[in-house]
C-alpha cells in the first residue's frame, strides 16, 4: 500500500454520493441507472397534501426537468398554505356527501327530542299538590264547635250587652244554617210572670219584656223546634239587672239542668236602662223539639228582666 491508496476499498468505505466529487469520479464512481442518481431531482417522489390532486390530469413540467411521463393525481401544486383554486369540497358537488346528521323520528340523541319528561314531572307535583291543599281545607272547614265533648253544665255570663237576636214577638223560623231565637214575651209565661215596657232599652219588639220573676215557682218557658242533631247547644239571655247579681234554674226537657243561669250584674250600672246584659249556658239538645224553662227555685235570687232568647250550635260565647 502506498500513501493515497489503502488498497480494496470496505464497505463502509463506499460513498454514495462520490460521483459528485472529482475524487470519487476518479475512483469510477458512478451515478445510479433509473432517471439520475442519490441527489438528483427526477429521483425523489415529491408528496402531495391530500385533497390537493385531481383525477385525470396530466402532470405539469416538473421544477427540476422532465419526469417520466404517467398520470399525476393532481393539478400544479399551489405554493405552500395555498388553497388550490381548482379544488372544491365534497360536500359542494352535485350529489355531494350530506355535512350534517337527519335526525330521525325516535332519535334520542339530540336535545329536544323523546317526550317532555320534565313537564310531566312538574304537572304530577302540581296536581298531588292540589289534592293535599284540598284535603287539608276540608279537614280544617269543619266546626269544631260539633265536636265539643265534655260534661260541663255551667253557664259562664259575659258582661257585654248581646246583639238584638229578633224584633219579632214570635219565635223565629230557623234559617239555613241560623237556629231559633224567640222574644221574652212569646214565650209561656208561669207562676206570677208577667209582661212590661217601662225600662227602655230592651230589644225585643216593642220594647216588650218579662217581669215578675221574683217569686219562687215563677217561670218562662220555650218549646223549640228544629234542633238539626242531638248535642251541645249555647242557650242565650239577654237580661237586666241592677244591684245585686242574680242566679236563676235552667230546665231541659223536664231535667234540671247542671248549673244555674248566671245573671250577675256585669255592666254596674244604677240605671236601670243602661244595664241590659247577655249571658249563655251550655245544654245539650236533642234533634228536632226540645223544651227549655227559667225559673225561680228555692235558694235562686231572681230579680231580673228577661228580654230574649236565642240558640247557637256547640259550644260558643259570642
Amino acid at each position: 500500500m502506498t500513501p493515497g491508496n489503502n488498497g480494496a476499498s470496505t464497505p463502509e468505505d463506499d460513498d454514495p454520493f462520490g460521483y459528485l466529487y472529482a475524487d470519487g469520479q476518479a475512483n469510477g464512481a458512478t451515478p445510479p441507472s433509473g432517471g439520475g442518481g442519490y441527489g438528483y431531482p427526477g429521483s425523489v417522489n415529491r408528496v402531495r397534501a391530500v385533497g390537493e390532486r385531481q383525477y385525470g390530469q396530466q402532470n405539469a413540467t416538473a421544477a427540476y426537468g422532465q419526469v417520466p411521463q404517467q398520470q399525476n393525481h393532481g393539478q400544479q401544486q399551489p405554493g405552500y398554505g395555498q388553497p388550490n383554486a381548482h379544488y372544491a369540497a365534497p360536500e359542494t358537488m352535485p350529489g355531494g356527501a350530506v355535512t350534517s346528521r337527519q335526525a330521525s323520528v325516535g332519535d334520542g340523541g339530540g336535545r329536544g327530542r323523546g317526550p317532555n319528561t320534565k313537564g310531566l314531572l312538574i304537572g304530577a307535583i302540581a296536581v298531588v299538590a292540589a289534592v293535599v291543599i284540598g284535603i287539608t281545607v276540608v279537614m280544617l272547614g269543619g266546626n269544631s264547635d260539633d265536636d265539643k265533648s265534655g260534661s260541663e253544665a255551667g253557664s259562664t255570663p259575659t258582661g257585654a250587652q248581646s246583639a238584638d237576636p229578633s224584633k219579632s214577638a214570635g219565635q223565629q223560623s230557623p234559617e239555613a244554617g241560623k237556629l231559633p231565637s224567640i222574644d221574652a214575651k212569646a214565650l209561656k209565661l208561669d207562676g206570677g210572670a208577667t209582661t212590661a215596657s217601662d225600662v227602655a232599652g230592651a230589644s225585643a219588639d216593642g220594647g216588650i219584656y218579662v217581669s215578675g220573676l221574683n217569686n219562687v215557682g215563677s217561670q218562662v218557658t220555650w218549646t223549640v223546634n228544629g234542633i238539626p242533631k242531638d248535642g251541645f247547644y249555647t242557650l242565650f239571655a239577654r237580661y237586666n239587672v241592677v244591684g245585686e247579681n242574680q242566679s236563676m234554674t235552667v230546665t231541659i226537657n223536664n231535667k234540671t239542668f247542671g248549673s244555674k243561669l248566671n245573671l250577675s250584674n256585669f255592666t254596674g250600672a244604677t240605671d236601670p236602662a243602661k244595664a241590659w246584659m247577655k249571658t249563655y249556658s251550655w245544654p245539650t239538645l236533642n234533634k228536632g223539639t226540645n223544651t227549655i224553662s227559667i225559673s225561680c227555685q228555692d235558694g235562686d235570687k231572681c230579680n231580673a228582666l228577661l228580654d230574649q232568647l236565642w240558640l247557637k250550635k256547640g259550644r260558643v260565647k259570642n
